[in-house]
């Protein structure tokens, strides 16, 4: 009990050490900026009003159907106000109140419809939600300027361990979840890559598997044992840019917006708490000959609140344990899609769809196309997800319903390919979905098992591998599994 409490007790004092306040303020400025530049992407592609205007229907998370659009022009309102927000993180001007509500605005956007989640997206609001409780306008921002109070030179130790955390349980899981049969046989990024061979200068190499695999295997060996090895300082450096040319690369093949550039930049939390003055005196010193840096005394150290230590180790015991939740069901998360949000499977998965829903009432029945209800978007984005054909379901009841139908029962009639398989049916066509619930925490046995359990570069044929990736409303080209 003594050696424990010792332990906990010299964490407590190694996270109340006061350090350098610099990374922490260049990552504040680094989100910021991206979040501005998303801002300005989603206006030039007026995807405000195509994603959360347009639809006449939301697919809701789990509790939060009170979560709904503000009618126009009060939705512009609130994402240009998000943009503003962001801008006065990024400056540090009124920080404590600017960075609360940055996260309440971004939320409330992540929250209206289930189509949009994307994994970049849930990396952000983490974020957001830890820098409501960091100090990171202390150093390099206007409240510093024009609040001397504000200002300071050393954070606590725990703000800068809180993010390289949350950075670290990211990668790792990034890497963990593509330990999968399909992605260690090569696909779906053979599919993808090999769609794009004749637009390269070097897409010769991309048609010999041993490149592909070399890839695949290759990303996690990156992630499982790269992430690691940013936290010692002799591997630091050299890890951080094999991280950047993977990221670079990703953004050449992908449309995944600022994903690779927010990682990059948030990747320099593993650096030095002061990095940022011992870069600009090393591009300094080409230039001239400089004095001895005399850095500037530390603060004592203050005790955190027991409170705080208490939250940070319940924060990372949820970012730890909800990735691997998909373990508790019996089904195939590729498949099923059980346990797949929140658990960091990044472009892991291409799945393919087409069917239609058979809405019936007494003696009468429709053959309903999603799209004469959803837009082409959230179609696509509905049809490989069990927990959107069901909810997707209940709102044809509810139209049904509404225009005078008694007794209406909904079916779905849905073949599915994962990866490149051929089709074969995803939902049981026989199963009325308004008649049945859907399980949060267990395997919906309307979902009908995946037939071939694996599937890899050796399985498809070249002449086969167009580009498996689908080209989004507004010109760009996306994969599905973001």
């Amino acid at each position: 009990m003594t050696t424990r409490t010792l332990d906990v007790a010299a964490i407590a004092d190694r996270l109340a050490q006061p350090v350098p306040a610099l990374s922490l303020a260049v990552f504040r400025i680094a989100l910021g900026a991206m979040l501005v530049w998303d801002c300005w992407r989603f206006i030039k592609y007026d995807r405000v009003w195509r994603y959360w205007v347009a639809p006449e229907f939301h697919f809701t998370y789990p509790g939060f159907h009170w979560v709904q659009p503000l009618p126009e022009p009060w939705i512009h309102v609130a994402w240009l106000g998000m943009g503003f927000f962001a801008l006065l993180v990024m400056l540090g001007l009124f920080y404590r109140v600017s960075i609360v509500a940055l996260t309440v605005t971004f939320s409330y956007f992540f929250l209206l419809d289930k189509a949009e989640y994307l994994n970049h997206f849930y990396l952000v609001i983490l974020f957001l939600i830890l820098m409501c409780f960091l100090p990171a306008h202390r150093a390099l921002s206007l409240d510093a300027r024009l609040f001397p109070r504000a200002g300071g030179t050393h954070v606590p130790y725990g703000a800068v361990f809180m993010l390289r955390a949350q950075m670290e349980i990211m990668l790792i899981y990034a890497g963990l979840v593509k330990l999968t049969p399909d992605w260690l046989a090569g696909e779906p990024l053979g599919m993808w890559l090999r769609g794009q061979a004749d637009e390269r200068w070097f897409g010769v190499l991309l048609h010999y598997d041993w490149v592909i695999l070399a890839g695949t295997w290759g990303t996690v060996v990156l992630h499982v044992v790269g992430a690691p090895l940013l936290l010692w300082e002799r591997t630091r450096l050299a890890t951080f840019f094999v991280y950047c040319l993977f990221h670079a690369s990703n953004a050449l093949f992908f449309n995944i917006g600022i994903f690779p550039w927010l990682t990059i930049l948030a990747t320099t939390i593993f650096f030095a708490p002061d990095w940022p003055r011992q870069l600009a005196r090393w591009l300094h010193a080409r230039f001239e000959e400089l004095p001895a840096h005399v850095p500037p005394p530390a603060p004592a150290a203050t005790a955190l609140p027991a409170v705080a230590l208490a939250a940070m180790a319940g924060w990372l015991a949820v970012q730890i344990v909800l990735p691997i939740r998909a373990g508790a069901f019996p089904t195939e998360v590729r498949w099923s899609g059980d346990g797949h949000r929140f658990s960091w499977r990044m472009r892991i998965y291409d799945r393919d769809t087409d069917g239609a829903f058979v809405v019936t009432s007494g003696d009468r029945s429709w053959l309903v196309d999603p799209r004469d209800y959803l837009t082409d978007r959230q179609a696509w984005k509905m049809m490989p997800r069990s927990d959107m054909v069901h909810q997707f379901a209940g709102h044809l009841e509810r139209v049904w319903q509404e225009a005078g139908y008694g007794d209406v029962e909904v079916r779905a009639e849905i073949v599915k390919s994962l990866n490149g398989r051929p089709m074969q049916p995803f939902v049981d066509p026989e199963v009325d979905l308004t008649a049945v619930p859907l399980g949060y925490l267990r395997a919906d046995p309307w979902v009908l098992p995946l037939e071939e359990p694996v599937w890899g570069v050796a399985d498809n044929a070249p002449a086969d591998k167009d580009a498996s990736a689908v080209t989004a409303d507004d010109g760009a080209t996306t994969t599905p599994s973001l």
